[in-house]
């Protein structure tokens, strides 16, 4: 079955770093476009970070462009994104999953950034 297993998560002041995995079975990571979504608060989910299925592509959103690096290790089935510069409007908890094809989510990771 699916797993999508999303780790790194935390409490960090604003203007930190953290950098989110997800490790992924069940399916062939390596044919996907995977991505990086978030859900806020009282908002829905967005996503945030996209990579081709070689890594060669990457696409973001406005909000996290230039702070937000997504990358991907086939050989591993792991996606990652290091976040820098953290505003407190990334605070949400974050969660990967294919982009063109979705599975069931996994629980996602936390991530809070303190003012």
């Amino acid at each position: 079955q699916v797993q999508l297993v999303e780790s790194g998560g935390g409490l960090v002041q604003a203007g930190g770093s953290l950098t989110l995995s997800c490790a992924a079975s069940g399916f062939i990571f390596s044919n996907n476009v995977m991505g990086w979504y978030r859900q806020a608060p009282g908002k829905q989910r967005e996503l945030v970070a996209g990579i081709s299925t070689g890594g060669g592509t990457t696409n973001y959103a406005d909000s996290v462009k230039g702070r937000f690096i997504i990358s991907r290790d086939n050989a591993k089935n792991t996606v990652y994104l290091q976040m820098k510069s953290l505003k407190p409007e990334d605070t949400a908890v974050y969660y990967c999953n294919g982009v063109q094809s979705r599975y069931s989510w996994g629980q996602g990771t936390q991530v809070i950034v303190s003012s």
